[in-house]
């Protein structure tokens, strides 16, 4: 089973794919890191990022995205952008496509009952993936129960 963990920040989705095979964990090769939404964006560059994301997804055989979840008003809230990008997210269709939405309360409780089974530092992921890679990391221990 393959997860797609996304974090949503701006005008980006940064990406992690991480893969449970026989009980271990594994990074399949992927070049891609982030997809992207202009930032004086159209319907039709909406419609782009949609099928660019499903493309990614059905590419490297993605059964579950994992977004991390924004907070909607205050300090911390995610921007409109963002908003519209998960919205494009949760409604791509596929057979098999399940798209979790994560709480940072959840991701919190995961981490500290089930910690990283490797330091970030020796993934060999960029450090503007480490959100997406611990949100892979919660989605597929959330799909495996």
């Amino acid at each position: 089973m393959t997860v797609c963990g996304v974090e949503l920040t701006g005008s980006d989705a940064v990406v992690c794919l991480l893969k449970m095979d026989r009980g271990q964990f594994n990074l399949p090769e992927c070049k891609v890191r982030k997809l992207s939404l202009p930032k004086n964006h159209s319907r039709e560059d909406l419609k782009r990022f949609q099928a660019a994301f499903a493309d990614f997804i059905a590419q490297y055989g993605v059964t579950t995205v994992a977004i991390k979840e924004r907070m909607p008003k205050g300090k911390f809230a995610g921007g409109a952008i963002s908003f519209k990008m998960e919205a494009a997210i949760q409604l791509i269709t596929g057979s098999e496509l399940t798209v979790t939405m994560l709480p940072t309360a959840l991701i919190k409780s995961t981490l500290a009952s089930n910690p990283l089974p490797i330091a970030f530092a020796e993934t060999g992921l960029k450090a503007f993936q480490e959100t997406a890679f611990i949100a892979a990391y919660v989605g597929q221990l959330q799909a495996s129960l």
